[in-house]
């Protein structure tokens, strides 16, 4: 089986006022329009091997909130693309899942994780959704998977 993961991201967060309209595009670019090129670049391998396109979102994909207009406008996107393509392809027998995390301790916008990151999801929780997914019988098809930090930071 063939895997395509789309887990890219970038984030600018300013007021609609103060958002520019290259960050506009960077964050659109980014967020959904790669996970549209990677998808369309796999579609044909992925049909051979009845493969698995697994989408990174963000609860920001069904959570709005100020100074995210860009960021929420592409990952409701992202969601949403996700949905849609998973009803277009589940007849080749391709599964698609979209896995929206809370808080993350990654490098995302140039955070570097520290001690005070141990409250957030780490990449490898992440790393165990995916390998859970892989491993699921094929006849069940999770389309969303929200994931949470068990205790919200400070």
């Amino acid at each position: 089986m063939d895997v395509l993961i789309a887990n890219a991201g970038v984030g600018h967060f300013a007021s609609i006022e103060n958002i520019t309209a290259e960050q506009w595009k960077e964050t659109i670019d980014t967020n959904l329009t790669g996970v549209f090129n990677s998808v369309k670049a796999g579609i044909d391998a992925l049909k051979k091997t009845k493969g698995y396109i697994i989408t990174i979102a963000s609860l920001a994909g069904t959570n709005f909130f100020k100074d995210g207009s860009a960021y929420n406008a592409s990952k409701f996107g992202l969601v949403g693309f996700s949905q849609a393509i998973m009803l277009d392809l589940r007849q080749y027998g391709i599964k698609v899942t979209t896995i929206m995390p809370g808080s993350v301790a990654s490098h995302f916008n140039d955070h570097t994780p520290s001690d005070a990151d141990a409250w957030k999801i780490q990449p490898e929780d992440i790393g165990e959704v995916v390998e859970d997914l892989l491993k699921m019988n094929p006849r069940a098809l999770p389309s969303k998977v929200e994931i949470r930090p068990t205790i919200p930071g400070k």
